[in-house]
């Protein structure tokens, strides 16, 4: 019977783990590769009256958007999202921790980062620059908020 339990409990932990390497690894790639894929399909149109024109799917709605303001530890901080064509196109930041000059070291290193990954991500789904973390959860804060609001 202990031998029974034992192989039982090998079974259900090898299983979570491959469960869990699905999810953390092949999972999250195709997403990602979905995502890119879907990032650069274009607008094509055909010139026979009897084809019909494939038109690539707008992600956002167009507009701009100013996002909520998040309190972090260090600071407020409030994005501003431009979409155009459906797509993130600008992001500016409104308010930033920047009262003391490590506060406008931080933020003069991490947002134009920020920034700019999150057109290239078209969300706000970014990586964290080290050191600041704290700016890095209010512009993705305010951010998601902004494209769960503006976002079709």
């Amino acid at each position: 019977m202990k031998k029974f339990v034992v192989g039982i409990l090998t079974f259900a932990i090898v299983t979570a783990i491959i469960i869990d390497n699905y999810f953390l690894f092949i999972r999250g790639k195709l997403s990602s590769d979905a995502q890119r894929t879907s990032q650069s399909s274009t607008t094509t149109t055909s010139s026979s009256p009897n084809s019909t024109s494939k038109t690539s799917t707008r992600k956002y709605k167009d507009g701009t958007y100013t996002g909520s303001t998040v309190s972090t530890q260090w600071g407020n901080v409030q994005v501003q999202a431009v979409v155009t064509n459906g797509k993130l196109t600008k992001v500016t930041v409104l308010k930033y921790p920047n009262v003391n000059r490590r506060d406008k070291q931080i933020s003069s290193q991490a947002l134009p980062t920020y920034k700019s990954e999150a057109i290239t991500a078209q969300s706000a789904n970014i990586k964290l620059v080290s050191g600041a973390s704290e700016t890095y959860k209010g512009f993705t804060g305010s951010l998601k908020n902004r494209i769960e609001k503006g976002g079709e």
